[in-house]
């Protein structure tokens, strides 16, 4: 182990906000790329404990900026950072970072090998290349929204931003592959994600209406307000699972016998699963909640629970172990100008009066 960790010689210039951006940029903090965010000018963040804890969790390990791209004082700032960058990445609508002058082209001309990473809703070409989108619209166009359903059908979607994390997770891969193809060619790219794109990807069967899923397949009610994740993939396993179940007779109903004849008697047959569940505890697989989770001694025991209080209240460890160069939590989430003089002072070179006068000017 060389003491270092795998990313300490990469920089980052990270303009990304909400989740998406922040999540991909916090998964290379932790293997010690730096990363320097770049936060708005005089607007501070909301202070409540929910934003602490979004903050905490997907802005650790940074380092925090204040910056006015739209002043022409602040767009310099930009350029002379880019050139001290290896990598750009952005998930604001396209047109953001076209109209502050700071798109590929334009950072191309600073730095020629420079790698930059756009995350949008719907990517950079097409009819809808403009169209700003959270997660959940992400999840409506996608088809998982119609896909997460209550059992009459109506739509519900995940309940939380999965396609951020989706995207996020794929934008940190494209930064390493990036960087590997750098060092091979010599030269930098644009990586244009699209959320929606990303999230397709993992919908897998799904993606095609006409592929039938399996029966059952469904979250089931089991004794003291537990519930158990069962799925049986074909009619072998069905037959196991009804004789292991019961009442004797399951597995010779007509109606269950085949997987077609499970979904089109789904209703009987979940009902049937379910009063048979009711009964028992759950012996594996439970459905936990968060208050569960963070109780888990499973990852108590495996360290993924930090007791971190200065990283935040909900502080998890990367799931990534890497045995000779493993990540590090050295540092909670910036906040706005906490890195300033560090950034401007010691990287760009600017005096203490340089300094003051872009703060007077509200460019830092």
């Amino acid at each position: 182990m060389s003491g270092e960790p795998i990313l300490h010689n990469i920089r980052i210039l990270d303009f990304t906000w909400v989740l998406a951006g922040p999540y991909a940029t916090r998964l290379l903090a932790d293997f010690g790329a730096e990363v320097i965010k770049v936060l708005p000018v005089g607007t501070p963040p909301p202070d409540t404990p929910f934003s602490r804890a979004y903050e905490g969790a997907w802005n650790r390990n940074k380092r925090g900026i204040t910056l006015d791209p739209g002043k022409p004082a602040g767009k310099d700032l930009a350029e002379r950072l880019v050139a001290l960058s290896d990598v750009v990445i952005e998930n604001f609508t396209p047109r953001v970072m076209a109209n502050w002058g700071l798109d590929y082209a334009a950072l191309r001309r600073v730095r020629p090998d420079i790698i930059m990473v756009s995350m949008s809703a719907r990517g950079h070409d097409g009819p809808d290349r403009g169209q700003a989108g959270f997660a959940p619209t992400v999840h409506a166009a996608a088809g998982l929204t119609g896909l997460v359903a209550s059992p009459d059908g109506e739509p519900l979607g995940p309940g939380f931003s999965y396609a951020d994390h989706v995207a996020g997770l794929y934008a940190a891969m494209a930064v390493l592959a990036a960087l590997e193809h750098r060092d091979a060619a010599g030269e930098g790219q644009f990586i244009d994600i699209s959320e929606q794109e990303a999230l397709l990807t993992l919908l897998g069967g799904a993606f095609a209406e006409e592929a039938p899923g399996p029966a059952p397949d469904g979250v089931y009610p089991c004794r003291d307000g537990q519930w158990c994740a069962i799925t049986v993939a074909d009619d072998a396993a069905w037959r196991q699972f009804a004789a292991a179940l019961g009442p004797p007779g399951w597995a010779a109903d007509e109606r269950f016998r085949t997987a077609a004849g499970r979904r089109e008697h789904r209703e009987e047959m979940d009902a049937l699963v379910s009063a048979r569940t009711r009964t028992r505890s759950v012996a594996a697989g439970p459905v936990q909640d968060a208050s569960d989770l963070f109780a888990d001694p499973r990852l108590a025991a495996r360290g993924f629970l930090l007791d971190r209080p200065d990283l935040g209240p909900l502080a998890d460890a990367s799931p990534i172990r890497l045995a000779a160069a493993p990540p590090r939590y050295a540092k909670a989430a910036p906040l706005p100008g906490e890195d300033n003089d560090y950034v401007y002072g010691g990287l760009l070179g600017l005096s203490p009066a340089e300094r003051s006068r872009l703060r007077d000017a509200r460019v830092i």
